[in-house]
């Protein structure tokens, strides 16, 4: 039987990268998988293929920093599929800039998307979660929340990340709604891709294992902490890096 057989699953930023990784792989392990980006024309293409494959998805358009369209959203969700048992907030953007540099709209553009955005998913998900005292939440951290130079933004709104995952591990529990984060290290996605070959070479330089993790490796992750599997795992932040952090 497969893994998320029956499963409904909203996983936010998942036209691309991580999140197209995961919508593909629970799509494959029979759930339904209800997938949120910004970039319209990648995420109805992703629906269409994993459609084609023999699974069931569907595209919502919307910010997730948009408390009305977040709750609109899993009001759709649950209209069309019943329940909402999985939910993977992996949305997020860079806006890079040293921290005397960076402008307030860079600021609040990341923290929104990251930090405002997982807060708002998680919340609204705990309406339809509770009843049916079941839900998994996984949320995106990164390495980069125990510090980054040019990302004081990004690395504020995933230690946030961090905290938030731990408090509403502990609110959540007593309705069997188990919250975890996955924390990836430099993986190879859109977002890293535009980096120079020079930067990229120092930073693999640094990793024990010599490589960038792929998507399909934070998958896995998200598929274990989704399933039956992590039945007794709340509330904890695993780093997904190649050994980055390790010493840290």
């Amino acid at each position: 039987m497969a893994r998320l057989e029956g499963k409904v699953a909203l996983i936010t930023g998942a036209a691309g990268g991580i999140g197209l990784a995961t919508a593909q792989r629970f799509a494959q392990e029979g759930a339904i998988v209800a997938v949120n980006d910004m970039n319209e024309a990648a995420g109805v293409k992703e629906v269409e293929n994993i459609c084609q494959a023999g699974g069931k998805a569907v595209f919502y358009l919307g910010n997730v920093s948009d408390a009305a369209f977040v709750k609109q959203m899993m009001k759709d969700v649950v209209e069309k599929y019943g329940r909402l048992d999985i939910l993977i907030n992996n949305a997020g953007v860079v806006r890079d800039a040293m921290s005397h540099k960076m402008t307030e709209e860079q600021w609040d553009t990341v923290i929104d998307i990251h930090l405002k955005g997982t807060w708002l998913c998680s919340r609204t998900a705990f309406e339809y979660m509770k009843p049916q005292l079941f839900g998994r939440i996984v949320n995106t951290s990164s390495t980069s929340s125990e510090g980054n130079i040019g990302q004081a933004n990004y690395s504020a709104a995933k230690a946030g990340i961090i905290g938030l995952t731990k408090t509403l591990a502990l609110e959540y529990a007593r309705s069997n709604i188990l919250v975890n984060a996955v924390a990836p290290g430099y993986i190879n996605t859109p977002m890293t891709a535009g980096i120079p070959a020079q930067v990229q070479e120092a930073v693999v330089n640094r990793i024990p294992l010599k490589r960038k993790g792929n998507p399909e490796e934070i998958a896995n992750l998200h598929l274990f902490l989704a399933s039956d599997e992590s039945s007794y795992i709340t509330g904890q932040v695993i780093f997904i890096d190649g050994g980055a952090t390790v010493g840290v």
